[in-house]
């Protein structure tokens, strides 16, 4: 009995979220023909930087959870009226969400898990290479906010998480034997705290994906061929000219994806 009540517990604790960016439900919004419901911004952002392979400037936009056309968001409706949104009303464009921003918010919509299988994540820790410098960290960051947030501009969010790092590293007590364990928790939850009026929902997973950014000791470039091999997907522009033969495995699917010509799946 107290199996099935979890169970209903959860099931509505998930309807209350949004299955964009997870977090709880911001101004309440539905597409027209599906009637799935979402965050207003999340789904206009969706239609905005989720374009078909017919043309980058279509009137309907695909339902991320079961792929329906709807031309138009519904929103405000207080029971009496609503309001109507049409997709695409003003022909506004960006030319910031490249492919490899696709790439790095689709990996969002994959199951967690170490996707990079040769890191050694405590090593990083035990061997105190957190206390060094990344040259590509910034670069990193922004991309990575840029793709979550659909938002050109984030240098003030980038530098406020990188500035709660570089604090972190500079103020490290010296002498104080704390262990690795405990270092790698405390620094989670401190980017955790700094990102998360940003993020929402997605913030525990952008962690992550930064200490395994980090803990690569990768450039940006030579992280997204080792990740993009292990998904097994094929990106045209970022894995291009990669000498190595990829393995034998089942790509990972998106649980949420883009369009159909953003990535070959085939093996």
């Amino acid at each position: 009995m107290e199996q099935e009540q979890e169970q209903e517990e959860e099931e509505a604790k998930r309807s209350d979220s949004c299955p964009i960016c997870l977090s709880s439900i911001l101004q309440e919004s539905y597409l027209d023909q599906c009637f799935h419901k979402f965050c207003y911004n999340c789904i206009l952002q969706w239609a905005k930087f989720v374009p078909s392979k017919h043309s980058p400037q279509q009137s309907f936009v695909k339902c991320p959870l079961c792929k329906r056309k709807s031309s138009s968001v519904v929103y405000e409706y207080d029971g009496y009226s609503f309001k109507q949104h049409l997709i695409n009303q003003d022909s506004e464009t960006s030319n910031f969400f490249t492919k490899a921003h696709k790439y790095r918010l689709q990996c969002y919509y994959v199951e967690p898990g170490n996707v990079i299988g040769d890191i050694n994540i405590m090593r990083y820790w035990k061997s105190y290479k957190y206390r060094q410098p990344n040259q590509w960290l910034y670069s990193w960051v922004s991309r990575e906010i840029q793709a979550l947030i659909q938002e050109k501009d984030v240098d003030i969010i980038v530098h406020h998480i990188l500035g709660v790092i570089d604090s972190w590293r500079r103020n490290e007590p010296k002498g104080c034997k704390i262990s690795p364990e405990l270092k790698q928790e405390e620094f989670k939850r401190m980017v955790a705290d700094a990102a998360k009026p940003f993020l929402r929902g997605r913030t525990d997973r952008f962690v992550n994906e930064l200490e395994n950014f980090l803990a690569s000791a990768l450039n940006i470039e030579a992280y997204d061929k080792v990740y993009i091999k292990h998904l097994g997907w094929k990106i045209p522009g970022i894995n291009d000219g990669n000498d190595e033969e990829p393995e034998e495995r089942d790509p990972l699917i998106p649980l949420l994806s883009f369009s159909d010509e953003d990535i070959d799946e085939t093996a």
